[in-house]
């Protein structure tokens, strides 16, 4: 499904929680929602998260947004919420290794799919930031900018950027040359430098091409291709 059940409408003023509140009017619940973190890093691994809220105050998480426009702090306040107040939530952490194996959209959809499958409460719609997941089972609606606009999506982006930084900290110990606690793996200048000083660690993702740049497997971008070569 890639709309709302017929009737159901959702006003541009209804606030974060608006469509859970648009599809609960219509008899639909328990509703997920799920999101990842890390699909554009270089470095680690990709996670993603669903949860569900309960309806009404209890379902209310203070602070709740967008976990890219929250402050560490605020970020960590809205996990401890979220993992108190949910009715289900769930976690999983997709390795470097099988990134590269699956390439990263698969690995997304696929990362998508696993967390909404653990979660202890089966949903019966679920609402995914930006395009639509299929395989899930129940009916769902792609939501654009999602976790900014639909709270069991910003509360899946927060345990998602919550559990995906503390791995990329812990990364940073074992490997501390390339400041992963910094930039979470994500292509800085500093995680560019350290790149290229130092070549790929052992959780670099070797599909991204300035990974394998780094790596001697692809010409830099000034350097000529030689056609006998290629």
């Amino acid at each position: 499904m890639s709309e709302l059940p017929r009737g159901a409408t959702v006003r541009k003023d209804a606030g974060l929680y608006g469509y859970e509140r648009a599809l609960r009017r219509h008899g639909i619940e328990p509703i997920a929602g799920v999101d990842e973190a890390g699909r554009g890093a270089c470095a680690g691994p990709l996670v993603a998260g669903a949860a569900i809220l309960p309806a009404g105050k209890a379902g209310i998480v203070p602070g709740l947004a967008d976990s890219k426009l929250l402050t560490e702090k605020a970020r960590e306040r809205c996990y401890d919420q979220i993992v108190r107040r949910a009715l289900a939530w769930s976690v999983v952490v997709v390795s470097h290794e099988e990134c590269d194996r699956l390439g990263m959209h698969v690995a997304n959809v696929e990362a998508l799919r696993r967390a909404v499958a653990l979660l202890d409460l089966s949903p019966a719609y679920v609402l995914t930031d930006g395009f639509p997941v299929d395989g899930l089972g129940v009916p769902g609606l792609a939501v654009w900018k999602g976790d900014r606009v639909a709270a069991c999506i910003s509360a899946a982006s927060v345990l998602a950027k919550v559990t995906r930084d503390r791995i990329m900290h812990d990364l940073d110990a074992q490997w501390p040359a390339y400041d992963f606690k910094t930039h979470k793996g994500y292509i800085t200048d500093v995680h560019a430098a350290a790149l290229t000083e130092h070549g790929p660690s052992p959780v670099h993702r070797m599909r991204f091409v300035n990974v394998r740049r780094a790596a001697g497997l692809e010409p830099l971008p000034d350097e000529p291709v030689d056609p006998v070569a290629s």
